[in-house]
């Protein structure tokens, strides 16, 4: 199924414009998919298109200064979110599934909170947010440096966790280095880095206990990734009323980076949700 670019005009007072890059695909339920940190709006699904065979119509687009599209001045959680209701307005989208993970997990339960009534339905990949600014500011640092000099093999070392097996050291910092050079504006991830894990999206985690609406929270049981800890994804699933927790079992590889299993996890509980 063909996709569909498209793109959105932000108007920054007294700081220009952003032109944010997106696409969609298919005719069905709007679902809108939003990447992590550093990443692409190809790393939400990875590339997976279970969910347009099952009907859906997918909407992807790259946050401000990742990807393609433009560098802004700002990257608090207020400016993504801000950006996501510019999206669907694009779109003439009142109401859509979403989709995030990680930074895009944080960014979907922001707007959630903000608007209950145009979320039918959600799906939090690998939260991290834990109601205040994240810890590890050092790592962010090291990654922003090493990403505005321009070192891609010294940003996959830092950005790599130090419990990964060696044999699939090589491999996953090759898949850091492709995923970073997607980004056509490097410096403005850089600064993505330093500002995004300071930035409050919302006080607390007592906000979510009121949020009235079907989640599907995707755990991580990778012990080797410290920046999304199962425990906040069990957490998340804890505090919301209408919420189910999905985790791989011990030993396999986690369930946010199959693309295929993920997607299929996410159509099952669309419908079970009676989002279809």
């Amino acid at each position: 199924m063909q996709s569909e670019p498209f793109q959105v005009l932000r108007q920054i007072p007294g700081a220009g414009s952003v032109v944010l890059s997106g696409e969609a695909a298919g005719s069905g339920p709007p679902i809108v998919l939003l990447h992590g940190l550093s990443a692409t709006r190809r790393n939400v699904v990875q590339g997976s298109k279970h969910l347009l065979r099952r009907g859906y119509r997918l909407i992807a687009y790259d946050a401000r200064g990742h990807g393609i599209s433009e560098p802004a001045p700002s990257y608090e959680y207020s400016d993504l979110v801000s950006d996501l209701d510019a999206v669907l307005a694009r779109l003439d989208l009142e109401r859509a599934a979403l989709v995030g993970s990680s930074m895009g997990a944080t960014t979907s339960m922001a707007f959630a909170l903000e608007h209950p009534k145009r979320v039918p339905a959600m799906v939090q990949i690998t939260p991290a947010y834990t109601g205040n600014a994240r810890a590890g500011a050092e790592d962010w640092e090291r990654m922003a440096a090493e990403l505005e000099r321009g070192d891609l093999e010294a940003f996959a070392r830092v950005a790599q966790p130090d419990g990964v097996p060696e044999r699939w050291r090589e491999v996953a910092r090759e898949a850091i280095r492709q995923r970073m050079e997607r980004h056509e504006h490097p410096d403005a991830v850089a600064q993505a880095l330093r500002q995004v894990p300071r930035s409050i999206a919302w006080e607390g985690l007592d906000p979510l206990e009121s949020l009235e609406l079907p989640v599907l929270v995707v755990g991580s049981r990778d012990e080797a990734d410290p920046m999304h800890p199962l425990a906040v994804a069990q957490e998340y699933a804890r505090r919301l009323p209408q919420a189910e927790l999905v985790v791989e079992d011990e030993g396999q590889s986690p369930l946010a980076w199959q693309g295929a299993r993920l997607s299929g996890a996410i159509g099952d509980f669309l419908g079970r949700a009676g989002y279809s």
